[in-house]
């Protein structure tokens, strides 16, 4: 029908849409939508498990996609974007890891060592462990982007050994292909009790992985900056999905209270239901005007100048949305907690999403110390 990569916010370069003339599936939408229309539409996706892959906008693909769109090389975009582009292949995303707090990058263990050859030629040495790598374990993923710390110990970079601990961070981005032999998935993690087979969570190590400088996106030092640029809109498709998940929840609620009778009434009858309804409409409009208002911001001031509202989604929405669902499972009794309905599968992915892109705690951090730091210049422009 047409609604694939919905996501793309401009066109490609043409390098990417010659490459794919003899393919049947057009990678480029017609229209190209704004941050707050595309969520309208990831509410309607996120109705269903299968509509955001069956649309090619499902994470963590999109945000993969992206990073590659903004940030990747010709020879990258070529090798892996048009591919993930067609749908012809899946990816993964490396950046938790097991052994410390993965909510500071700072802590992160999986280190990038670079050597310099006597020609000049740089190569590097990858290591570490992570996990919740999503989708890692479809056998679709081809391709991994890994977040690592650069580490100068090699005798040959002692210059720059020496400015890295005039600096913080170093994080770096590199692309890593699945089927390298240096890459495997230890096990499979379950969320709750569920595999979330096909695609699922992965342990994966990294051992003694060699890449080059084409493996490298964007520059050494730079995976930072690549990371917020790819959580910011993400955040916006995560919290609008779980809105539209949040909302089917609600409408079979309702379904339920005109359905089922105790004591001689319908459910919808009694004061108690009706107040979970009532509240249950609130908090979905409410997470819905606020994500839609963030969309907007990002629209008009990019996702450096949304950050406030990014913050208060990624914090609000799974909230809000975890209450409506918690509802609708009291409403459907035994049933709600039976995977004969989606909602007991609907309130465990929305308790990940407290987790999932940073941890509630880190993300009020953050907005307190915007609104302390607008406070203190309208505290200065009245002196």
């Amino acid at each position: 029908m047409g609604f694939w990569n919905l996501f793309l916010p401009h066109q490609l370069p043409n390098h990417l849409v010659s490459s794919n003339n003899n393919n049947s599936i057009k990678i480029s939408p017609s229209i190209y939508l704004s941050n707050r229309e595309y969520g309208i539409l990831c509410e309607v996706m996120g109705r269903s498990t299968l509509a955001p892959e069956a649309c090619n906008c499902s994470a963590p693909d999109t945000g993969n996609m992206e990073v590659l769109l903004k940030h990747g090389t010709t020879e990258q975009q070529a090798q892996y974007l048009l591919p993930l582009l067609q749908g012809n292949i899946r990816s993964t995303f490396l950046m938790t890891e097991p052994d410390v707090a993965s909510s500071d990058a700072r802590n992160l263990e999986t280190k990038l060592t670079k050597i310099v050859e006597s020609d000049g030629r740089v190569r590097y040495v990858l290591n570490g462990k992570k996990w919740w790598s999503t989708g890692a374990m479809d056998p679709r993923c081809k391709v991994a982007l890994v977040v690592c710390k650069m580490d100068y110990s090699h005798p040959s970079c002692a210059a720059e050994q020496h400015n890295a601990k005039q600096q913080r961070g170093h994080q770096t981005i590199v692309i890593v292909p699945m089927s390298h032999p240096g890459i495997k998935c230890v096990r499979a993690l379950t969320v709750f009790g569920s595999d979330d087979a096909p695609h699922g969570h992965a342990e994966v190590s990294l051992n003694n992985i060699e890449l080059d400088e084409t493996a490298v996106i964007l520059g050494e030092g730079r995976g930072f900056e690549i990371a917020q640029s790819r959580l910011g809109p993400g955040r916006i498709h995560h919290c609008m999905r779980a809105i539209g998940l949040a909302a089917r929840c609600y409408e079979l609620m309702l379904e339920r209270t005109m359905q089922r009778q105790t004591f001689g009434k319908f459910l919808h009858e009694h004061g108690s239901c009706r107040e979970m309804i009532a509240d249950s409409r609130s908090d979905l409009e409410a997470a819905r005007l606020l994500t839609l208002a963030c969309a907007d911001d990002i629209d008009q001031l990019g996702a450096k100048g949304a950050r406030d509202k990014i913050a208060m989604i990624k914090v609000a929405v799974p909230e809000y949305t975890s209450r409506v669902v918690d509802r609708a499972v009291q409403i459907f009794g035994g049933a709600g907690v039976s995977s004969d309905f989606p909602l007991a599968r609907a309130l465990v992915g929305l308790r990940t999403l407290r987790i999932a892109d940073g941890p509630d705690a880190v993300h009020k951090v953050t907005l307190a110390k915007l609104e302390l730091r607008k406070a203190k210049k309208r505290m200065q422009s009245k002196i």
